[in-house]
């Protein structure tokens, strides 16, 4: 066998839909983890200098962004680790299993792996939906935040109705109700939304949001993927033709 037949035939046996689905889990994980631990740091400096004068009226939300941050930490290992683990299993569903190790053979052992891993892939799917529609709140408060300002910005010859546009940390459940001032208004919010910590915090919670949003699509793909490729592990074993899903 040449040196051309040999790479067509690794090339023929590689799992392609596994493969993009862990190019897409990798870049949306690193996105979301990334991006979402620093948003966090930065909204806690903003919440610290713009809307609470006092410790103890961000000390809850200062320890819920620390435990979200830990959480962040183990959400990116373990994706990392299963994310290997499926494209393994892709590999093994592969028509290069029986052309590398002989004629293949379907055990109960890999059937149950294979139906494991789809009802875990599943799973992992129905939480990170709410992952991603969780990922959305920060992303609508920093929108409302801007376009407030941008309505402050129009409104600059008025200055009385401007005093009467705010953004209220307190009604986004950020801060307790007795937190003060725990809202900015007028020309102080129009600060704060020119400020370089506004702009960076709301890029970052846009490109978190992105980051869940790609590793909800690469989760649905392995769904197809590990569905198929469980339907052609019980066939490979009756017929032993292989697969490159």
């Amino acid at each position: 066998m040449g040196c051309y037949d040999c790479c067509m035939k690794c090339l023929g046996g590689v799992p392609y839909c596994s493969l993009l689905a862990t190019l897409l889990c990798f870049s949306g994980i690193a996105l979301f983890c990334g991006c979402g631990h620093q948003a966090l740091t930065e909204t806690e400096r903003l919440i610290e200098t713009y809307f609470a004068r006092n410790l103890q009226d961000y000390i809850t939300l200062a320890y819920l962004i620390q435990y979200f941050q830990y959480v962040i930490y183990g959400l990116a290992s373990f994706f990392f680790l299963y994310c290997i683990i499926l494209l393994a299993e892709g590999f093994y569903t592969t028509s290069a299993a029986k052309q590398t190790f002989g004629e293949f053979r379907s055990t109960l052992c890999g059937r149950c792996l294979s139906s494991t891993f789809i009802l875990i892939t599943y799973l992992l799917a129905v939480v990170w939906l709410l992952v991603f529609a969780f990922s959305a709140l920060p992303v609508y408060f920093f929108y409302n935040m801007d376009a407030t300002c941008h309505t402050i910005t129009v409104l600059t010859e008025t200055p009385a109705s401007i005093n009467q546009l705010c953004i209220d940390a307190r009604q986004y459940g950020l801060l307790p109700w007795n937190a003060m001032p725990g809202k900015a208004c007028g020309m102080t919010l129009s600060t704060v939304c020119k400020t370089r910590e506004f702009r960076v915090t709301y890029d970052l919670y846009i490109a978190a949001f992105a980051g869940a949003g790609i590793t909800l699509l690469a989760l649905l793909t392995y769904m197809v993927s590990t569905t198929y490729n469980f339907a052609v592990l019980r066939y490979l074993g009756r017929k032993g033709i292989g697969t490159r899903c």
